[in-house]
């Protein structure tokens, strides 16, 4: 009995221990914003504070994921470390408030709640002042966010004209009277297509060469019909060219029609502020207000004092309420291009400004004293150099739109089209030689039965049915008196 006491007691000790530590274990999963990965022994733990911002950092289920999160475990495997995520408490990114204090992740970071900060953060001289910075993992710029339909105007009169360009249009037209010469003039010397100049009227006349040309255009079927091979070429290689043209300039024109990007009266932040149509604003205490507030252009400073005279209706406080409020309202968000063109490629009815300010990059923050800075920078640049950045970036940012982007519709020139003008060229050109061809093996039958030379024949019927029909007229009418 007493030597069993011992054993009871080790085995009652031993299942109170492994109760706290369940109870323990299950207080830490149940912190909310904390994500703990990578838990290795041996290996040096960092607290790292973020914000939520699609899709830097999401919430899915239990965990956090998102391009941070991914830059955040390709940084650990690579510098062996783990770490321990938390959402930021106030939902700040950093800036100094009224009492002097920095708030959101740079307040954590300057508190000593967090080691490093990764997050979209930009990089400014203001934190670098409190902070340091790695190499920017992000290039990105101050961009404004617009809803197509609150922009949209009028389409001019003459909006059709607008898949092609000026010097297009002059090129095809030059192609169309071209086409109908070597229509016309083919015609005239294939002996299969007019037999006998002297007796036989030709049916390809230059209007109806023209109206046979313009037939093709509109893909109708048109009279006279060829006969001749090498008019039978001219007028192939005419139909499969307007062919060509015609699907060329449907899909610009429907392109141009969905992409709204003629259609944008604000293309600069100057047209921003002369507009009377829309609110505008930014993030509340973001580094673009600061942008804004501290710049010497007098269109910023436009920028600057009417957010602040509105600042309680035209500032947001999150990334989220700012694209929700440019869907539902007259409203343009100004903020980070980077973010901007994820929005317009998640939400195919918004589209970014052309004009793009202030070059900044994000970088991950880290404590001035911080052994880390350093070896985080050559990761980030080790990951740029290995493509991995460039791959995280078309995973997050990939569209769901048709379009992409505002990007990129424009008029053909005729360089795109230069093809297709040369395939024109070169079927003219055998259509031309074939009818010389006809002709030349006519004229050689000719004299052969006349006992002439084939040159002189050949030349002789060039001029005959190259002769104007007026002037041939008076010559035989005073042939006949002279007969007579």
């Amino acid at each position: 009995m007493d030597k069993g006491l011992p054993f009871t007691l080790c085995v009652v000790t031993a299942l109170l221990l492994l109760r706290e530590s369940s109870q323990a274990g299950a207080g830490r999963n149940d912190d909310a914003g904390i994500d703990s990965r990578g838990q290795v022994e041996g290996l040096p733990t960092l607290t790292v504070t973020t914000i939520l911002e699609d899709p830097y950092v999401m919430v899915r289920g239990a965990e956090l994921e998102g391009y941070c999160m991914d830059l955040l475990g390709a940084l650990a495997e690579m510098l062996r470390f783990q770490y321990r995520v938390k959402v930021v408490g106030d939902g700040q990114y950093g800036a100094v408030s009224a009492g002097g204090n920095w708030t959101g992740m740079i307040g954590e970071i300057l508190r000593k709640e967090a080691d490093i900060a990764v997050a979209p953060l930009t990089v400014t001289s203001a934190r670098e002042e409190v902070v340091s910075f790695t190499t920017p993992f992000l290039q990105t710029g101050i961009g404004i966010l617009l809803r197509k339909d609150t922009v949209s105007q009028e389409m001019s009169f003459f909006h059709f004209l607008s898949p092609f360009s000026k010097e297009t249009w002059t090129g095809l037209l030059f192609a169309y009277l071209l086409t109908c010469c070597c229509l016309f003039l083919v015609a005239r010397l294939s002996p299969c297509e007019w037999n006998e100049p002297k007796n036989e009227e030709n049916h390809f006349t230059f209007l109806n060469s023209l109206w046979f040309g313009a037939g093709a255009l509109a893909l109708q079927g048109v009279t006279p019909r060829p006969q001749a091979l090498s008019v039978r070429v001219v007028a192939v290689v005419w139909w499969l060219f307007t062919l060509a043209l015609l699907a060329a300039y449907i899909a610009n024109f429907t392109a141009l029609l969905s992409s709204g990007s003629e259609q944008l009266p604000i293309q600069t932040f100057e047209d921003l502020v002369k507009q009377r149509n829309l609110e505008f604003g930014t993030l509340e205490g973001s580094s673009t207000f600061y942008f804004f507030k501290n710049s010497k252009n007098p269109i910023h400073q436009m920028i600057y004092e009417y957010m602040e005279k509105r600042r309680e209706h035209v500032l947001v406080k999150t990334y989220q309420e700012a694209v929700q409020r440019v869907m539902d309202s007259n409203y343009a968000f100004i903020g980070e291009s980077i973010s901007q063109d994820l929005a317009a490629a998640r939400h195919c009815n918004l589209i970014r400004a052309p004009e793009v300010i202030g070059a900044r990059g994000f970088g991950i923050a880290t404590t001035q004293a911080s052994p880390w800075t350093k070896p985080l920078s050559i990761a980030v640049l080790k990951l740029r150099e290995l493509g991995d950045l460039d791959y995280l970036r078309n995973k997050w940012w990939e569209s769901s739109c048709l379009r992409h982007s505002r990007d990129r519709w424009g008029p053909l020139e005729p360089p795109a089209l230069g093809g297709l003008f040369l395939a024109l060229g070169v079927g003219l050109a055998l259509g031309v030689l074939a009818a010389l061809a006809e002709l030349s093996n006519s004229s050689r039958l000719t004299a052969g039965h006349a006992k002439k030379s084939c040159c002189s024949v050949f030349v002789e019927e060039i001029c005959t049915r190259l002769r104007i029909k007026e002037k041939a007229r008076p010559s035989q009418e005073t042939s006949g008196k002279a007969n007579a």
